[in-house]
């Protein structure tokens, strides 16, 4: 519904005249011709107005002002196609209209400037910025200042800059450092360095509210101050996927306009103790594999990603583990839906009622999943044993430039689950398979060694033998327990339902003990066990249990755009629909 602020007037932009109308929540000129009949009419919402300046003024790439009586610029957001299917790039528009009188332009300047302050109501006014100079290509103070500070300094937003010069910096001073004033914390660097600032802020929240974040029982306290995210690291999962495109102009503007999107978050514990938030990759085995042996590597720089991902490979490595999970509603989503979370997404939206609507429904039920291994209104814990290539938890689609749909193609930014994948041991050219088709349009699902699972926690340990091997520093030469099924655990122990398995499925004793093949070009014998790859850190331990927390914090994004839908929405989509 609009509002009673409304202007009207004919204004120019060079020799054409417009009909320009501000009503409370749009600003649209319509050009008029000679004969007063309209043409073509441009519309820009008020919440992506950036800014409004007195004048001919330019911003980038160079900011350039020519003081005239009776001009104005208005800048706006202004969208492009990224080149891609989803994502579009977000560019800094810019009009510059003439009035007949220098009154009139003053006029104009001052209810623009009212109503982007009316109808703006998450513009941030003070940002906290932390830069990591050595991350990506090294560019990210380049980058900020350049790009990113322009803006800011024109849609009025005052911040304070911190260049890291170690490790771990910006999480300490968000933990220990005064933080009031503050709208929001920038990170313009990689997901390692997001990363930092999400434990960072998730461990300030559960300080200030009394809260033990060691205990894998007790319902987190959402973060208060949003996260923007400047892309300038060697890895941009977190920001690829909630935005589309990794680029730092859209970033900024997503920034300005004080997009929120809630973000899913997996705490990961080992005992008693908290180990660490992930958002993106949780991966055991294959993605494990591949962090450790970059690390041998670092001197390759990113080349050693596709170097260790080769060697790992060619290794043929396969783990024996047990996991359990609890799952998700089915009715409410499926990892094989084949939808994808888009901006507005309706499911998530659907979860932002159900997780804070009771909250303490909610912490009540969160209590009896993880205080013990107990039947609940929404199941039972589910657990299956054998030889795994990888174990992979994924609170989004990790889509990147180089697997454009992700790990998980139907996973939710906020819905307050994580998709668990689990591929069971193959024949090398199968999991060669598997990998390629994560750069592709094929359902990396659709194959008869994969599974995939929508869950709210997980937990995963080594079968006996393998803990005695891990103990004593052996090889595992395989266990004797058959993978050909699934069981249902209760804490109790006294009821276990078996499944049996697609014949097709089973793996036999011979299997199970296979040498890798082309062993001799990379290793003399395969490891007991893998690591945990979380987030690009290995984690110190290996038995762990997994939790999801829906909606734990909130970015400076909308989730990624669907190109299509700025032409028109498909009626046939769940997802199409774009909320302001």
């Amino acid at each position: 519904m609009e509002t009673d602020l409304r202007l009207e007037s004919s204004l120019w932009i060079g020799n054409k005249r417009y009909r320009a109308v501000l009503t409370g929540w749009h600003f649209k000129w319509t050009e008029v011709d000679k004969k007063n009949r309209d043409k073509k009419t441009i519309s820009v919402p008020v919440a992506e107005v950036v800014g409004v300046e007195e004048g001919r003024v330019e911003i980038l790439p160079q900011k350039s002002v020519e003081d005239t009586d009776k001009d104005f610029t208005v800048f706006y957001v202004k969208r492009i196609s990224s080149g891609s299917t989803y994502g579009l790039l977000w560019r800094l528009g810019r009009t510059q209209f003439s009035c007949p009188s220098r009154v009139l332009r003053d006029q104009w300047t001052k209810h623009l400037r009212t109503a982007l302050k009316t109808h703006s109501p998450l513009h941030p006014h003070r940002l906290l910025v932390f830069i990591n100079p050595f991350g990506g290509k090294k560019k990210g103070r380049q980058i900020y200042h350049s790009l990113v500070a322009p803006l800011f300094e024109l849609a009025g937003i005052s911040s304070h800059v911190i260049v890291t010069e170690r490790a771990n910096q910006a999480r300490d001073h968000l933990l220990k450092k005064d933080l009031t004033g503050f709208d929001g914390v920038v990170c313009v660097g990689g997901d390692g360095m997001f990363s930092e600032i999400l434990h960072g802020l998730i461990g300030r929240t559960q300080q200030e509210a009394g809260l033990c974040e060691n205990d894998p029982a007790v319902t987190l306290q959402p973060c208060p101050l949003h996260i923007g995210i400047i892309p300038a690291g060697s890895t941009d999962c977190v920001c690829y996927a909630t935005v589309g495109v990794i680029d730092p102009v859209t970033s900024a503007l997503h920034i300005i306009i004080g997009d929120s999107q809630p973000l899913d978050v997996c705490s990961v514990h080992q005992a008693s103790a908290l180990v660490r938030y992930s958002v993106s990759l949780l991966g055991y085995g294959f993605y494990g594999d591949v962090l450790a042996e970059s690390e041998k590597h670092r001197w390759m720089g990113p080349l050693r990603y596709d170097y260790s991902g080769t060697l790992v490979y060619l290794s043929n490595r396969s783990y024996a583990g047990i996991v359990q999970y609890l799952p998700a509603d089915p009715v409410l989503s499926s990892p094989r839906d084949r939808t994808r979370c888009l901006s507005g997404c309706s499911v998530c939206s659907r979860s932002t009622e159900r997780l804070f609507s009771h909250s303490s429904d909610t912490a009540s039920l969160y209590s009896s999943h993880f205080s013990q291994f107990s039947s609940d209104s929404e199941g039972e814990w589910v657990s299956v044993e054998g030889r795994f290539r990888c174990v992979s938890l994924t609170c989004m689609s990790s889509s990147c430039p180089k697997s454009p749909l992700g790990l998980s193609p139907s996973a939710h930014l906020a819905d307050g689950t994580g998709d668990l994948i689990l591929v069971w041991d193959t024949h090398p050219l199968g999991f060669l398979k598997f990998l390629y088709r994560h750069t592709s349009t094929e359902d990396q699902f659709d194959l008869p060694f994969v599974e995939v699972h929508r869950v709210k926690a997980v937990r995963f340990s080594l079968p006996k033998e393998e803990e005695e091997y891990e103990e004593i520093g052996g090889t595992s030469g395989g266990i004797d327990e058959e993978r050909g099924y699934v069981e249902t655990v209760s804490r109790s122990g006294s009821q276990q339902h078996l499944a049996e398995r697609g014949t097709g499925q089973e793996t036999t004793s011979e299997q199970k003990t296979q040498t890798p093949f082309l062993c001799g070009l990379c290793c003399s014998k395969a490891p007991a066990v893998s690591v945990w790859n979380c987030d690009g850190e290995i984690l110190p331990s290996t038995e762990i249990l997994c939790r999801i927390h829906g909606q734990l914090v909130r970015l400076y994004a909308r989730g990624i755009e669907d190109g299509a839908a700025e032409d028109g929405c498909n009626k046939d989509s769940d997802n199409c629909k774009r909320t302001s």
